[in-house]
């Protein structure tokens, strides 16, 4: 049986278990933003969120930029009927990205807390359309088989950190950390020490 993001799931890991709470989410949106300004060296107008389940980054985002443009993609039909026209939220699997290009290249793309639960076929099919579709910066909270992590562990992906930093990079991506990973067309122009 496949694993279901039905109103039980966010339920249980989104209210009840909320590992770390509004304020570490908060934090993680500052970060993001930050990066994302200081390599565009303005304030960021557009956000894609892949994998935004019921589009938590949304409220932190607006509150630090009122007038962003955020659009949000989730695999959850539960989360997308249920919140999809208030929040801006549709639905897409990963390897939707493919092919689905819904916007211009965002100033922020965020993909937090998705990538190692994608299989492989999948994440290869759909990681080309994110570098593409990343203007600015990408967050991309990914686990791997080395880190220990509070959490979900149904369907995790035990993949090494070097298997990750090797596909990012063959797309272009340039590694910043924390997370963060420069656009391609970001990524000549950072000082050496700048990158990870």
């Amino acid at each position: 049986m496949s694993k279901q993001y039905d109103q039980a799931y966010f339920q249980h890991w989104y209210r009840r278990s909320d590992i770390g709470g509004p304020q570490r989410l908060a934090r993680k949106v500052a970060l993001a933003v930050a990066c994302a300004e200081y390599y565009l060296e303005r304030p960021i107008r557009s956000a894609l969120d892949i994998g935004c389940g019921e589009g938590a980054w949304r409220a932190p985002l607006l509150k630090l930029r009122p007038k962003l443009q955020y659009l949000g993609f989730d695999s959850s039909e539960y989360a997308v009927a249920r919140h999809g026209l208030r929040r801006n939220l549709h639905l897409a699997q990963f390897g939707d990205f493919e092919f689905l290009r819904p916007c211009a290249p965002v100033d922020l793309l965020i993909c937090a807390d998705v990538l190692h639960y994608v299989p492989t076929r999948e994440f290869n099919r759909g990681l080309p359309g994110l570098a593409e579709l990343c203007g600015g910066v990408a967050f991309l909270e990914t686990f791997a088989r080395e880190d220990e992590f509070e959490g979900d562990h149904a369907g995790f992906q035990p993949r090494a950190a070097t298997w990750y930093r090797r596909q990012f990079t063959a797309q272009g991506l340039q590694a910043v950390g924390s997370h963060c990973w420069l656009s391609p067309r970001l990524s000549a122009d950072i000082a050496a020490l700048e990158s990870c």
